[in-house]
């Protein structure tokens, strides 16, 4: 998750998808009884809330190249 500009987590509905899975998959380690694991899934869902939400800044989309002036 180093790369949070790549152009994979433009559209915000796959932001909000990796977010989810984590926080699922922390509650999924909590009722299961592992603990442990469910703060290391909790962990990442923060780190991705915070890389994906925060300080997520949109790349500038191509633009066509300005016409030369004559």
């Amino acid at each position: 998750m180093k790369d949070y500009e790549h152009p994979f987590f433009r559209p915000l509905w796959r932001r909000i998808a990796v977010v989810a899975v984590c926080l699922i998959w922390s509650v999924i380690e909590f009722a299961s009884g592992t603990p442990f694991w469910g703060v290391i899934a909790l962990g990442f869902a923060g780190y991705a809330v915070w890389q994906f939400f925060y300080l997520y800044k949109p790349a500038e989309e191509a633009k066509p190249p300005a016409e030369p002036k004559e």
